[in-house]
């Protein structure tokens, strides 16, 4: 089993930036896919963006231009770099590990985007 802490979150102004990590556990993060989701309240949770262990990336439409997804696989960590951040950023963000039939989700992130 894959363990799973994000850190990063907090409140940020809009058009702020804001940068989530993902700590894993283990010794396969160089075979995981590493994706970031998210759930506001009264939303089902999200895809945001995600990498795959050959660095192929993903992201959706609400977020290309302004997020960024990396990892190092040294530090066996995925980030997230929120950049002009907006209201409706706002959301739990879960960090997600997968391999194979398996994955593991971390506790979550609270990101509040404010005045």
């Amino acid at each position: 089993q894959v363990q799973l802490v994000e850190s990063g979150g907090g409140l940020v102004q809009p058009g702020g930036s804001l940068r989530l990590s993902c700590a894993t556990s283990g010794s396969i993060f160089d075979l995981l896919t590493m994706a970031w989701y998210r759930q506001a309240p009264g939303n089902q949770r999200e895809l945001v963006a995600s990498i795959t262990p050959a660095g192929n990336i993903n992201y959706a439409d609400f977020v290309k231009g302004r997020f960024t997804i990396s990892r190092d696989n040294a530090k066996r960590t995925v980030f997230l770099q929120m950049n002009s951040a907006k209201p409706e950023d706002t959301a739990l963000y879960y960090c997600n590990a997968l391999w194979g039939q398996r994955n593991s989700w971390g506790q979550g992130t609270q990101v509040t985007v404010s005045s």
